[in-house]
Formats: structure tokens, sequence, C-alpha cells
């Protein structure tokens, strides 16, 4: 059994609106130092494989086609065996 535990986030050209409001209310909150936000997501995959190797294929796979748009998004993970 492994564990995945993947970031998506937009790519550094793509403008991040949620990032800005946030960056917008941490100002108005008083903390002026903050030069950016950006927002992602987390995702945590509990998976059967037989090795290594095919769980980075098969997580691999499940970012590209479902929890990331390779358009605006990059994708990395950490997998561990559990």
């Amino acid at each position: 059994m492994y564990k995945a535990t993947i970031f998506v986030t937009l790519k550094e050209s793509v403008l991040d609106p949620q990032g800005v409001a946030v960056k917008g209310t941490l100002h108005t909150m008083g903390y002026t130092e903050v030069s950016d936000v950006r927002i992602g997501k987390r995702l945590e995959v509990s998976l059967e494989a037989a090795n290594q190797e095919e769980a980075e294929v098969a997580v691999t796979a499940m970012c590209q086609k479902l929890f990331s748009n390779p358009v605006i998004e990059n994708f990395r993970f950490d997998l561990e065996e559990v």
C-alpha cells in the first residue's frame, strides 16, 4: 500500500485571483510584508501497487487525467509506502 500526497498549483504565468484576494485581505489585516499569495490544492490518495515505480506511474496518470489541468496547473507528489 502506498500513500501519495499530491500538490497542484497554478503555473506562474497564470493569474491567481483567489491568491490576489487573500493578499489584499492580509494587507487589510496589517500583514503588509506579504508580497504574493498563490492558492493550490493538496490531495491524499492511498493505493495498492506492486512496487514504488508502479505507484508513481499510476499517480502521475491520475494527476494528468483528473487532478490537474495541464494547460494552467503544475503538480508534484510525495510517495510513501504505508
